[in-house]
């Protein structure tokens, strides 16, 4: 079996954050010649994938993912040329780069845009999603939008173009409206603006929430829940009537004759198993993998904002399932950490005492599951949430727009900016920890946010040439799974369901077979599996002398063991 799989399922994905990775010019602002510049730390690492986040032209609302011009970089990050240097410099060490694919929505500045808000009758307005006011209202009456849709980043999904009368549909910022996928002409854009790029020596794109592009025509309000509720009409545009003929195109009009040397990686919000296993089945031709967020919400309540503690067991019915549901067709992401989490040793392991061996730990049980994984950059150091001191230190407008409205709404502001400390998206968004110097080795100037005081101890130069370090453990995560094929290719079986603290597997292909074991908390533990175990070969440990004895397990010890069946 695993000499017929896709290369992608022994990869390793990197990805880098550009405004926040490396500065080259002293702005302040990372750029591409930083990312070029930091190329042998990757190659060192040994992934085999770099996903860069959005470089395209901006006006910078959502960092980035509100493009003006798709098939142009960003003054900010650089040229065209420094692109193709970084594809250049990423193929000479044997890397390839995954392009951030938003075509969702684009800015409000792109050219498209302007045209169709340039008049109701423009030959571009269908481009988008115009409706009148609700019949019998005022444009700017309260209640007179399209619809309850909601934005993803507070307040409604609709926003009043003055000019017209008329309203056009934004998910998420009213500076990025969506495209109406309905039209053929917009599928043709993005096509072609996809095909430039793979002619530029793009090896294929991770996209941005594509499975909101297909949106049911009638733009349905939302509909009860049963619970007394209505629901936020997201049942109209998530996994949408068309969204696999779309994909189905997509793949047709631009990787057909290309297929086997590039990667395409879907965003799904609220994706479900079944539907993953459509989207990624690859007699469809739609997508290699799918990039899911059930295991991400676990540890929220009513919202992202209403932060909970995660149950172990929680975790291991989400993983497993998807484990399970793609084991026979399909393919899963793996991840804890992106540019829209927060750090996942503050979040789930423990920042203070056991820091090193709690980011290792989740490392070593996430990256043994079956699926392709994800380093988010500084997670491979163990990078952590920042001590944001006020509203004022933040940048993000997810954030911005949740404590206004938070606030206003007569909310605590210390319980809402405690909830943003733990959860904002700006804790992935701080600098880059290279070295102890004042601004961590990101940039000569004043960086745009700043830089977790904490860097002075926790960098990459400090942990380099340190062999227990974080560094070093995510190294040998990286080779086990290029070395042993058990580890992309084997089946999964998971053990201990009920256990709150070990999170124990098996992986098997042929007459392979490793038992991972994680102690998922600061307290010993002992893991509850086969005594057979005891006596295998341990091939990878993230306690440096060795943690406890047998199937015991020291805090936060993680283990991988190995052996051949008879």
């Amino acid at each position: 079996m695993s000499g017929d799989a896709p290369w992608w399922r022994s990869a390793v994905v990197y990805q880098v954050y550009p405004r926040s990775f490396a500065d080259a010019d002293g702005d302040g602002v990372g750029d591409l010649r930083g990312v070029l510049q930091r190329l042998d730390h990757l190659a060192d690492l040994g992934v085999d994938v770099l996903w860069l986040s959005p470089v395209y032209r901006t006006p910078q609302d959502d960092n980035g993912y509100d493009i003006s011009d798709y098939q142009d970089v960003d003054p900010a990050f650089g040229t065209l040329a420094d692109l193709d240097a970084l594809v250049e410099g990423l193929h000479a060490r044997g890397m390839r780069l995954l392009m951030d694919l938003v075509v969702n929505h684009t800015s409000d500045e792109h050219p498209w845009f302007v045209e169709s808000r340039s008049s109701p009758v423009s030959p571009k307005r269908d481009w988008y999603w115009w409706r009148p006011p609700r019949e019998g209202m005022a444009p700017g009456d309260p209640g007179a939008e399209p619809t309850d849709w909601r934005s993803f980043f507070s307040g409604s999904a609709w926003q009043l173009d003055e000019a017209s009368g008329e309203y056009y549909l934004h998910l998420f910022s009213r500076k990025q409206p969506d495209l109406n996928w309905e039209n053929p002409e917009v599928r043709a854009a993005v096509h072609a603006m996809m095909r430039w790029w793979l002619d530029r020596g793009v090896d294929g794109f991770r996209m941005d929430v594509i499975n909101l592009i297909s949106k049911d025509p009638a733009l349905p309000d939302g509909v009860p829940d049963g619970r007394g509720r209505w629901s936020d009409g997201s049942a109209a545009y998530v996994c949408g009537p068309r969204i696999h003929e779309f994909l189905q195109e997509m793949h047709r009009e631009v990787f057909a004759g290309r297929e086997g040397a590039f990667l395409t990686v879907g965003e799904m919000p609220g994706v479900t198993v079944e539907e993953a296993r459509l989207f990624t089945d690859p007699a469809r031709r739609e997508v290699d993998m799918v990039f899911q967020f059930e295991h991400v919400g676990l540890d929220q309540g009513a919202s992202k904002w209403d932060v909970r503690p995660l149950r172990l067991t929680d975790l291991k019915a989400s993983f497993g399932r998807w484990q399970a549901g793609l084991a026979a067709t399909g393919w899963n992401s793996l991840y804890t950490s992106n540019h829209d989490q927060p750090r996942v040793v503050s979040r789930w392991g423990d920042d203070g005492r056991w820091r090193r061996e709690s980011a290792t730990a989740i490392a070593t049980v996430l990256h043994l599951h079956r699926g392709t994984p994800y380093v988010y950059q500084g997670e491979e150091i163990a990078m952590a949430n920042a001590p944001f001191a006020s509203v004022d230190d933040l940048r993000d407008i997810e954030s911005l727009n949740h404590w206004r409205e938070a606030v206003e709404h007569g909310d605590d502001p210390e319980r809402v900016m405690a909830s943003l400390r733990a959860m904002g998206r700006d804790n992935a968004r701080t600098p880059m920890q290279w070295d102890a110097s004042p601004q961590a080795g990101f940039t000569a100037g004043e960086p745009w946010i700043a830089v977790n005081p904490d860097h002075a101890e926790w960098n990459v130069a400090a942990q380099r040439d340190d062999p227990h370090s974080v560094l070093a453990h995510y190294r040998r995560l990286v080779a086990l799974r290029h070395e042993d094929p058990v580890v992309a290719h084997g089946d999964f079986t998971m053990l201990l369901p009920h256990d709150e603290q070990v999170y124990a597997f098996t992986r098997r292909l042929g007459d392979v077979e490793l038992l991972v074991l994680g102690n998922l908390s600061g307290e010993p533990a002992v893991a509850g599996v086969d005594a057979s175990w005891a006596g295998a070969d341990v091939v990878l440990g993230n306690y440096p002398a060795g943690g406890g004895q047998g199937l015991a397990l020291a805090p936060w010890e993680a283990r991988v063991h190995r052996r051949t069946l008879g």
